[in-house]
């Protein structure tokens, strides 16, 4: 019983260091630059056809990564 308890102890550690790794989203300010050295990526919006949330991560020139949503227009493209 022990060793399932360390076990599930462990697993619940790792899995909230993991999460704490990523950056919290905070909502995009058009008042404040973005210094964006690099795009890792950006939600995909292709088959949306109105306006939906989109996050960017990226990564300034600092080397520290930054997520930011915000509100876009889909592409409404479909594969019917």
């Amino acid at each position: 019983m022990k060793t399932l308890i360390s076990l599930l102890l462990t697993v619940v550690a790792t899995s909230a260091m993991a999460t704490g790794n990523e950056p919290a989203a905070t909502p995009y300010n058009p008042a404040q630059p973005l210094d964006i050295a690099q795009v890792v990526s950006v939600t995909d919006t292709a088959t949306a056809c109105d306006v939906v949330p989109a996050t960017m991560v990226y990564i300034d020139h600092q080397g520290q990564t930054h997520r930011v949503t915000y509100q876009v227009m889909g592409n409404c493209m479909s594969n019917l």
